[in-house]
This record gives C-alpha cells, structure tokens and sequence, in this order.
C-alpha cells in the first residue's frame, strides 16, 4: 500500500475558481482503480494552503493515476489558478491496522 500526503498552495483570492477542478480531480480519482482514498481539504488556519491525502493499493495503480487524463487536466489548470508550492511525500506501507 502507499500514502501520499502533503500539499499545494492557491492564492486566496483564486480559491472559489479551483473548486472545480479539485472535485472534479477527487470524483476522478476515487473512481480509479486501486485508490483506497483521495482528499483535498483546506487549512482551517493557513487560507490557501491544501492538504492532499492519497491512498494506493500499489505503485501500479499510482503510475495508472499519475498517467490519468484527469491528473493531466488538473496539471494544466495550475498557471491560470496561480497553483503552485507542491510539497508531497510517499510512505511504503508494509503493514497497517484499524484501531
């Protein structure tokens, strides 16, 4: 399993513009095989910052993701919603539990 979480940053005025396109990116996603789980969600304390939480069975359903014409159409909105800052990490996951 894989995690990827971190985040992206879109200039406040410009929030209600990206609404859109985030949903239609999280629809898109968790509709793929091998997501688990997608997210964005807004700081509460820090206007403009998102937080991005993704979940894969395996590398190849993320690679499948990453190849996606939604992650392509997402990507190429970016300069004209000013998007920018992308800070994201993987975690292998080797074992995982409910608790």
């Amino acid at each position: 399993m894989l995690i990827l979480a971190g985040t992206v940053r879109v200039p406040a005025e410009k929030i209600d513009a990206a609404r859109p396109h985030l949903e239609a990116m999280v629809r898109a996603s968790r509709a793929e095989p091998g997501c688990r789980a997608y997210s964005f969600a807004f700081d509460v304390l820090d206007p403009g910052l998102i937080r991005i939480f993704e979940v894969f069975d395996d590398a190849a359903a993320r690679e499948a993701h990453r190849q996606s014409p939604h992650m392509a159409a997402w990507r190429a909105c970016w300069p004209a919603l000013g998007i920018g800052e992308r800070d994201m990490t993987l975690y292998l996951i080797s074992h995982h539990e409910k608790t």
